[in-house]
């Protein structure tokens, strides 16, 4: 009986091994119950009021729209949660040019641009510039991005 407990041993010992990582893998690709953090944790109040991308706090933090939303100050928290409409960016904070392709990339805080009073961001700092530059570029990605995040959230 010796042989069969050693050849067993020899069996389930491996298949053991490979389990465990296998459930501790899975437990750390568990999706997280946690909103995603848009502009990677900037202040979308303050593009609009400093001009420029301010990073936000934990600790002033606003869920909207299935997302969470950092600010600077408690001020622009609350500025935000009365009217989210005016300062949240398109698209959810995801990058207007590749959404504009159909592809969902999270944004760069310092690519933005208002344009009409909207905010909008990209993948890249480089693609405030051109967007400055070539209003154009940007008027043709906005109804393709929009029309590709409609289609996303159906």
């Amino acid at each position: 009986m010796q042989p069969v407990h050693a050849l067993l041993r020899l069996i389930l010992l491996p298949l053991a091994l490979i389990a465990v990582p296998g459930t501790s893998l899975a437990q750390k690709n568990k999706p997280s119950d946690s909103p995603r953090v848009v502009l990677k944790g900037h202040d979308p109040v303050a593009y609009f009021t400093e001009g420029r991308p301010v990073k936000g706090s934990a600790r002033f933090a606003h869920d909207w729209d299935g997302e969470r939303y950092y600010f600077a100050s408690a001020a622009n928290r609350d500025r935000f949660a009365a009217d989210p409409e005016r300062y949240a960016p398109q698209f959810g904070g995801y990058c207007t040019g590749s959404l504009s392709r159909n592809i969902r990339n999270e944004a760069h805080p310092d690519g933005w641009i208002i344009s009409e009073g909207k905010l909008y961001v990209f993948g890249e700092g480089k693609f405030r510039a051109i967007a400055l530059k070539d209003p154009k570029w940007l008027e043709t990605r906005i109804p393709l991005a929009a029309a590709n995040w409609r289609q996303a959230r159906k």
